[in-house]
């Protein structure tokens, strides 16, 4: 069985739209602001080896596609090679090698991909996916690495949910300009 991993930036306000600068919004690249120093690059690039698949949204998997096939190195090839699912009824798949689009019940494709997969299976940025992920409980483990800037608006990683959610802090690290990287698992039912 496969874990469902989602791994974000975001800023202190919970905001984790565009940090990588490619879209149209005005705070675009807010995470380049900052360094993640040694440390932060090998959490990255450790995370990225020890992924068995992606999962992504439309928007994400669109980002994705076109930035990651003329790219080379360990970490590309790896994105490039690994199994990648995108939830999406208008996206077809065929712009990245390995990907298959999930068009079913959101829940239900994600719980069968976890009971088919082994290792984690991880989703990167994706907000909408990874709100009704949260919401149907099918996170195993959050990975938010924290940058230091509040950004005012955007699109937030959290969104309503229908009930409390409980988690434990498996792990966190500070790197490189005071980027917190905080690794949350569920907690286990009936803990306090």
């Amino acid at each position: 069985m496969g874990k469902i991993v989602v791994t974000e930036f975001v800023s202190l306000d919970g905001v984790m739209e565009d940090p990588g600068g490619s879209e149209d919004f005005e705070h675009g690249g807010w995470s380049f602001e900052y360094e993640r120093g040694e440390e932060g690059d090998k959490f990255k690039l450790d995370e990225t080896l020890a992924s068995e698949a992606l999962l992504l949204g439309r928007v994400t998997f669109e980002g994705f596609a076109d930035a990651w096939p003329s790219r080379e190195g360990e970490f590309a090839d790896k994105f490039n090679n690994m199994p990648k699912f995108v939830v999406s009824s208008t996206a077809d798949g065929s712009q990245w090698n390995n990907s298959t689009v999930l068009e079913g019940d959101v829940a239900d494709e994600v719980s069968r991909l976890r009971e088919d997969q082994e290792g984690d299976v991880v989703v990167h940025g994706s907000a909408q996916l990874v709100q009704t992920l949260l919401e149907h409980d099918l996170v195993d483990e959050l990975r938010l690495m924290v940058f230091p800037v509040v950004l005012g608006s955007g699109k937030r990683l959290f969104g309503e949910t229908s009930e409390k959610r409980r988690l434990r802090l498996a792990d966190s690290m500070t790197v490189g300009d005071g980027v917190n990287i905080l690794i949350y698992e569920r907690a286990a039912e009936g803990a306090e």
